[in-house]
């Protein structure tokens, strides 16, 4: 999920550097989102593993 997040943040770099605006902005929304569910997923699963007692492996 976080790679889908880079892919539209490059997306959304290159679209701004050749001049399109509403491309630019449409792809730098999706990757926030999907950033943000990233890391609301992420906390989700990191109370679970807490919550039972096992670490998480990083």
């Amino acid at each position: 999920m976080l790679g889908w997040a880079l892919t539209f943040l490059i997306i959304a770099i290159i679209a701004a550097l050749l001049g399109f605006g509403g491309i630019a902005g449409a792809a730098t929304g999706i990757a926030k989102v999907i950033f943000f569910v990233f890391i609301l997923l992420m906390l989700i699963s990191l109370l679970a593993n807490a919550l039972r007692g096992k670490r998480p492996k990083l």
